[in-house]
């Protein structure tokens, strides 16, 4: 059995011990509520998944290549109308 100063220590130490477990366990605890309460704001404010935004991304993209390949096209008919005109 442990007597006089070493006693004290010992206990201090198992103190010490004990309350940095109940300090992590009380950090987990908290980690999981704000990440739970995170969650559970995110959902409510109705955003748009990164796969869905990207997929839009993408169809925007088309859309604006395809618009320009357009507007050439456009641009080479007119071109042939004007000269067709201009030699009548």
């Amino acid at each position: 059995m442990t007597t006089g100063p070493n006693k004290i220590f010992d206990d201090f130490a198992r103190l010490m011990t004990d309350a940095a477990g109940a300090a992590k366990g009380a950090q987990r605890e908290v980690e999981a509520m704000f990440q739970a309460q995170a969650e559970r704001f995110m959902s409510s404010m109705d955003l748009v998944q990164r796969e869905e935004f990207d997929a839009m991304r993408e169809l925007a993209e088309n859309a604006a290549n395809e618009n320009e390949s357009l507007r050439e096209q456009i641009t080479a008919l007119e071109e042939r109308i004007a000269a067709l005109e201009s030699k009548k």
